[in-house]
């Protein structure tokens, strides 16, 4: 090859890297341009929330089930055919109240003889006392012997003891005869009647209908035995309460009942002791077999700290809140928390009262970073934030 080519493949070479090196200069230098001209983020949007102070209850949660405040089954106490129905399925009864009607005629008749029977042992008795006082009179004259008195007195006591007999026959009688009758006895609602009229019932033995009474309610639950300390020195005060409500129910909606019963031994194999509240339920709100969720009150802590549930993070390292100091910056600070309180969560320590925690926007805060509060005069919108910022002057890119 000849010289002179040689010289111009090397200047073409030389002109061809010099351009590309134009080139990245020039696309470093748009680059650089670019990074001036790009905006600082703003601090991250956060609402805050007050921590307040409120006493509030020590509690244990428990799981119950309602059961009727009384219960009874109705059996008759004379077997005969059932002949009238004076309610109906579910009806709410009164104490008192007629139900079924037995058939009465057999113990009306019987009611008939026993009245007869004593009659006739009235009249018995009225003769033997005449012919006794008779013979009372002439026994000083020797008239009648000795044997014929004792036999007439005899007979007036025989007499008078079966006059007693049917008396206490007849009041048999009139006892079964209002057996015939039966009344409701106790305010309650009536279950599914099971006979119907015609049924032949027999006494003690055949059930004719269940009667629930549901105004007061019961509450039956169970604690662990290593609660029932507290529990029974809350219940020697007489101050045991419970808040009891349907698992659809608020919070807000439990009833507050009175524990007054507290069974006498700890169940084997569960280690739990059965405890029982009662519940006022006029509008019968609370069913007998509900389960229901308890909340046995032992005591109230005064002045304790509160801030919402969903302020409180959890970590690895455990639960914590971000606090919005005076500047504006966000301390993380690791919390310990106690029981909820319906929205609302105790905390134990690492809060103190009126610090402002932040409620919402916690993933883009940073600890010890800037924060926008919303519905303060310092947090302005991004985009008039980033309208001042004048991009650098560069070459294009």
């Amino acid at each position: 090859m000849h010289r002179g080519n040689r010289k111009g493949i090397f200047r073409a070479k030389y002109l061809a890297t010099a351009g590309l090196a134009s080139v990245l200069l020039a696309i470093a230098a748009c680059s650089r341009n670019n990074v001036q001209a790009a905006p600082m983020l703003p601090p991250p949007l956060v609402t805050v929330v007050k921590a307040t102070t409120q006493d509030v209850p020590k509690y244990l949660d428990e799981i119950g089930r309602n059961a009727a405040f009384e219960s009874v089954t109705i059996t008759p106490q004379v077997g005969g055919r059932i002949t009238e129905r004076h309610f109906q399925d579910g009806d709410n009864l009164s104490k008192g109240q007629l139900l079924f009607v037995i058939d009465p005629r057999p113990y009306q008749a019987a009611l008939d003889s026993a009245q007869a029977n004593l009659a006739q042992a009235k009249a018995a008795l009225d003769l033997a006392q005449i012919q006794f006082a008779r013979d009372q009179s002439i026994i000083g004259s020797r008239a009648i012997s000795k044997q014929d008195y004792d036999t007439k007195k005899n007979t007036v006591d025989v007499d008078q003891a079966q006059v007693e007999a049917a008396q206490a026959a007849l009041e048999t009688a009139k006892l079964n005869l209002e057996y015939c009758y039966i009344h409701s006895p106790i305010d309650g609602r009536a279950g599914a009647r099971l006979v119907d009229v015609g049924n032949v019932v027999m006494a003690n033995s055949t059930s004719l209908l269940s009667i629930q009474r549901l105004n007061p309610i019961y509450a039956n639950f169970t604690i662990a035995e290593g609660d029932l300390p507290d529990v029974q020195k809350q219940m020697a005060h007489g101050e045991l309460k419970a808040a009891v409500r349907l698992p659809s129910d608020p919070q807000s909606g439990a009833r507050i009942g009175r524990v007054e019963f507290l069974d006498n031994a700890v169940q084997n194999g569960t280690g739990t002791v059965n405890l029982r509240a009662t519940l006022s339920n006029p509008d019968h709100h609370f069913w007998p077999g509900q389960f229901v969720d308890v909340k046995l009150v032992l005591a109230t802590d005064k002045g304790a700290v509160l801030i919402p549930n969903q302020a409180a993070q959890i970590s690895q390292q455990g639960p914590f809140v971000y606090v919005v100091k005076s500047d504006s910056t966000a301390e993380l600070r690791p919390v310990v928390l106690g029981q909820r309180q319906g929205d609302q969560v105790v905390v134990i320590k690492g809060v103190a009262p009126n610090e402002s925690i932040v409620l919402t926007g916690q993933l883009l805060v940073r600890p010890g970073g800037k924060v926008r509060i919303e519905g303060s005069p310092s947090a302005a919108p991004a985009s008039s934030a980033n309208s001042k910022i004048k991009p650098a002057s560069g070459g294009q890119s």
